[in-house]
């Protein structure tokens, strides 16, 4: 037999296992960021100012106008200004997280492109097809709250006579909501339109929207504070700052954290920025902060206003100031509702097809959802079918249902994008193919004395990226991976450990606060696996010579956000857990008989081997094309050294 010929088929051994070694790399195998990458159809129209306003726009909205009331009347009366202030502490540390990945991969599909360049194409897939559900059902939410909205200004009216003339769609229902909602179906297919318009016009007229909803938001601060009375906060009859206590506080901020969701449409339009590398970083910090400001400062003029027992779930604000007397504040507040669900619905309507058309490109998704229109350089497709699917799920289910639903997929996407900064910042330079700062090596700006002080002084190598630190290599087991691999597997394990700690934590807090031993001993078992999962990623080298923005605090920050999503997620209800049980059953019927045969990379990969998988002195400047060049940058100062 030659060298050259294949194994028999009369070999089953080798055969399964060839088999099951070429699954296990289609269903890994990461996104290559070739030379073309950062080229798109797309239009590269938006500013950092553009796109810092779209992220106000998609997050002061609903948060503000539907949810505020809801919070401090059932769960944290004044302490509501607390709730969001944690809720947005939590979302900026996952935001922090999107703006790095957003600065150095700019692609439409945020959260899906970063996975998948990142930990691989399922996992990508999963990211994405949940993304998808996220601004699917984001977008029938909002409108359903501006359909609430609009109806509330006339008394009831459109409800009351859909439910006369056409009946109860599913009354005492916990899957469709009371009654066909005929207007937000409409709301949403125009919000849809104005979409497919372009992404210029899209971001002009939510510019305008918002601009007018600020200018509402400021007379509701202003005029709101007229009527403050300190006494609403400190009445102990009314159960002063904290009348649910502190669990109602972080019970609220739970709550709270759906107005913050659509910073991600920030990190999406990112390939339409004219400078994602700085505008990505800016306008998410920038908005998020303000989002955060703006919540904060409603909260204390809606508690100050009138006390929380008085505070109506659906029209807060409306209905505080008519208990004030002041009963023309009522329609200027109303018409800002209008204004705020408007950009909220618009930055969401905005991000949908572009996750869409992220995901087609790559050929996971069909490729009629990759076309774009040469007119308006929009995905039309993409905008057309699921705008069409936002529609009919405005059409019959319930904004309590919806918020819910949508919650759990977001927080995956959140959690797994903290993971994938943690393992990005730990893999060597054979796997990492993002452009490097060139190695500064000791001995450039000063002369030393010994060699004893050169060794001490010599700068950390691009080698070391992913491997142990110099003092622990002779850690055992550890010292036997290969570079990158011990954190990829206890990322893992620390995501696990944090999900039994938080579940258990939730879930049993009666047994726990009697004093269960057993279930006391699995609390610590649980928080000693995530301390010992800790451990093993600090004891490896960093990568921190990214050429775009880095987030501080790595692997603190990441693992600190990983643990408040995952408390989050066990916060749902069971029948949330159902739901996305039977939409991933879908997503990956679609992945493995379409999206993992048709993808890009299975097209160009030769063999069942993928590039970033293959030994360093066989990958090409063709497939990483920074690799070869920072390499060249940097061996010419290892020889001069090693010279001396």
């Amino acid at each position: 037999m030659s060298e050259t010929s294949a194994v028999p088929a009369s070999e089953p051994t080798p055969v399964k296992m060839g088999v099951l070694q070429r699954f296990v790399d289609q269903v890994t195998r990461k996104k290559t960021i070739s030379e073309d990458f950062h080229e798109t159809s797309l239009r590269k129209c938006l500013t950092t100012f553009d796109i810092t306003l779209l992220g106000i726009g998609h997050m002061v909205g609903a948060g503000i106008y539907v949810l505020t009331g809801a919070v401090v009347r059932l769960k944290a009366g004044p302490s509501t200004v607390l709730s969001y202030f944690f809720a947005g502490m939590t979302a900026f540390l996952s935001a922090l997280c999107y703006a790095e990945f957003g600065a150095r991969v700019p692609k439409a599909g945020s959260a899906y492109s970063y996975t998948y360049v990142t930990v691989g194409e399922i996992w990508g897939f999963v990211i994405g097809w949940n993304i998808l559900l996220e601004h699917i059902i984001g977008a029938a939410a909002v409108a359903r709250a501006w359909s609430a909205s609009f109806d509330s200004l006339l008394h009831q009216a459109i409800r009351n006579g859909t439910i006369t003339h056409i009946g109860y769609l599913g009354k005492d229902s916990v899957w469709f909501s009371e009654y066909p909602d005929f207007l937000a179906c409409l709301f949403a297919i125009v919000m849809f339109c104005v979409v497919a318009t372009g992404a210029k016009f899209s971001i002009r007229f939510n510019s305008v929207f918002t601009i007018f909803n600020g200018g509402v938001i400021l007379f509701i601060i202003c005029a709101g504070l007229y009527f403050a009375d300190t006494n609403n906060w400190s009445n102990t009859d009314n159960g002063g700052f904290f009348p649910f206590g502190f669990t109602g506080t972080l019970a609220g901020a739970a709550s709270c954290f759906f107005a913050y969701i659509g910073f991600e449409g920030i990190a999406v339009s990112g390939e339409e920025s004219k400078h994602p590398e700085k505008s990505i970083p800016i306008a998410t910090g920038v908005s998020l902060l303000v989002v955060t400001f703006i919540y904060m400062l409603v909260s204390v003029t809606l508690t100050l206003m009138i006390p929380y027992t008085m505070t109506d779930t659906s029209a807060a604000f409306p209905l505080a100031f008519a208990a004030r007397g002041a009963y023309w504040a009522k329609y200027i507040v109303a018409l800002g509702t209008l204004f705020g669900l408007s950009t909220s619905m618009l930055g969401t309507a905005f991000s949908l097809p572009r996750s869409v058309y992220a995901m087609a490109n790559d050929g996971l998704l069909f490729e009629c959802f990759a076309r774009v229109h040469p007119k308006t350089q929009t995905p039309l497709y993409a905008v057309g079918v699921f705008g069409f699917i936002s529609c009919l799920m405005a059409l019959f289910f319930d904004i309590d249902t919806l918020i819910e639903f949508m919650s759990i997929g977001t927080l995956t996407a959140y959690t797994i994008v903290a993971a994938c900064i943690i393992i990005l910042r730990y893999l060597p330079v054979s796997k990492c193919q993002f452009e490097l700062k060139p190695e500064e090596v000791a001995g450039k700006e000063e002369d030393y004395a010994t060699e004893n002080s050169t060794i001490l002084k010599k700068s950390k190598s691009h080698d070391d990226f992913g491997r142990l630190r110099q003092r622990l290599k002779n850690i055992p087991i550890l010292r036997n991976y290969e570079p990158g691999d011990a954190v990829v597997i206890a990322v893992v394990l620390m995501t696990i450990s944090m999900a039994l700690f938080t579940s258990t934590l939730i879930y049993g807090m009666p047994l726990l606060k009697a004093g269960t031993w057993w279930l006391v001993i699995f609390m610590l078992l649980f928080g000693a696996m995530v301390v010992f999962s800790y451990m093993i990623i600090i004891a490896h080298e960093q990568n921190d010579a990214f050429m775009t923005f880095q987030i501080p605090f790595v692997p603190l920050l990441p693992a600190v956000s990983i643990f408040l999503n995952l408390a989050l997620m066990f916060s749902l209800s069971y029948l949330t857990w159902i739901r996305l049980v039977i939409w991933m059953a879908i997503g990956l019927l679609v992945y493995f008989l379409y999206g993992m045969h048709h993808s890009r990379e299975n097209r160009t990969a030769s063999g069942y081997g993928h590039i970033v998988e293959m030994p360093t002195d066989s990958v090409t400047g063709a497939a990483i094309p920074n690799l070869d060049e920072d390499i060249r940058e940097q061996q010419p100062p290892r020889k001069d050294e090693g010279s001396v």
